[in-house]
């Protein structure tokens, strides 16, 4: 039978190496898995209790744009974390930050149009955009600038958008306000729309997060409660957008998805209340950075930025190899560590690079630098 180009995308390989520790299960091993951005912890346990009551009511569509409660709720969100003061009809509730995007890039661009993200980046963004026919363009990014696009690479690359994410899979680096300002203020100059990903807010240490509604209306944010909310199976994200593209949105959401699943919304407003167990498994992902950070460099693995938020560290591994994929199989075979390879986030570069994922329970982290560390030395790191 025929198929359509749009098909024609890379594989997502963290979604493979999932697998392949799958199957390393399945035969007896024991896995430890610093592969997937997914939280150890689920869904608070209050809102569970509260969403089960929930249940003996009906749950069938929900209007396009989401629960009204959970969109108020979203908008005091914005009051209580960054003091922006949010017009909930603003809010659209969506089936993940995935459904997000796809809504974003259909009411954003034409076919063709050009739309920049500094690599490394989550593989997934080139591969939407590839999908529903637009460009994406690579932008690489160094060290020295912690991995963010610049301001002049809206005009150097002739974009129609720039998609930022703070805090950045697979780096965990951030933008502060006046970086984002002045991508803001490079995308406003040249006509380009700005998207930015602020799904890992909530997981940060040092620095608190800077929304780029601090410094814009004009732009798409993009949520979920997949991460700090610890909701990824749920499937339920959100999208602030200026309000004069509120009904552009709305018309393709109800044709797209009809609506968020009504359950997971429901969840979603009960979670935003859930702060006592939320920061606690904060504060699980704060103790588990610093063992990474040691452990990592220990092992041998020790030139990466360290993290500003999210669960992540990027480590550049070409001292020890120049095939991260082969070398991703070799830890996940003699050290039973799953780790995602660079070339996910960076088909030029990654080849050098491995993301490691400290999201998971301490034990876990604690186990899997131990066999790291057994690995790198009977290598003769």
């Amino acid at each position: 039978m025929r198929h359509s180009k749009r098909g024609d995308v890379d594989p997502f390989i963290v979604m493979d190496v999932m697998e392949a520790a799958r199957k390393a299960e399945d035969q007896g091993r024991h896995i430890i898995h610093m592969e997937v951005g997914q939280p150890g912890t689920g869904a608070p346990e209050v809102a569970k209790a509260k969403l089960v009551a929930d249940m003996q009511d009906p749950l069938g569509y929900t209007v396009g744009l989401g629960l009204p409660a959970l969109r108020a709720r979203i908008a005091r969100h914005y009051a209580d974390w960054y003091g922006v003061d949010l017009d909930p009809a603003r809010v659209v509730v969506t089936s993940g930050a995935s459904g997000a995007f796809l809504l974003a890039f259909s009411a954003l661009f034409d076919n063709g149009a050009r739309v920049g993200m500094g690599t490394p980046c989550y593989p997934s963004y080139r591969q939407i955009l590839k999908a529903v026919g637009l460009t994406p363009v690579d932008i690489p990014t160094t060290y020295a600038q912690r991995f963010q696009p610049l301001p002049s690479d809206v005009a150097d690359h002739d974009l129609a958008g720039l998609l930022v994410a703070s805090p950045a899979n697979p780096t965990g680096t951030m933008l502060d306000r006046g970086d984002l300002k002045a991508l803001s203020d490079a995308c406003a100059a040249g006509d380009a729309a700005l998207i930015s990903d602020e799904i890992y807010h909530g997981i940060d240490y040092d620095i608190k997060p800077v929304t780029a509604l601090e410094v814009t209306d004009d732009v798409y944010v993009i949520n979920s409660f997949s991460k700090y909310f610890s909701m990824t199976g749920w499937r339920v994200g959100w999208m602030i957008i200026p309000d004069d593209h509120v009904r552009l949105v709305e018309r393709l959401a109800q044709n797209m998805f009809i609506c968020a699943p009504h359950a997971a919304q429901r969840l979603a407003l009960h979670a935003m209340d859930c702060t006592d167990e939320l920061e606690a498994n904060k504060a699980v992902y704060a103790a588990n950075r610093g063992l990474m950070i040691a452990g990592l460099k220990a092992a041998g693995f020790d030139r990466f930025a360290p993290p500003d938020g999210a669960f992540y560290v990027y480590v550049d591994v070409s001292d020890h190899t120049h095939d991260a994929l082969a070398f991703s199989a070799e830890i996940l075979e003699k050290a039973g560590v799953a780790v995602t390879p660079g070339l996910d986030f960076d088909a030029a570069r990654g080849q050098h690079w491995l993301r490691f994922s400290y999201a998971r329970g301490t034990a876990d982290i604690v186990e899997g630098l131990d066999r790291l560390a057994r690995f790198m030395k009977g290598r003769g790191a």
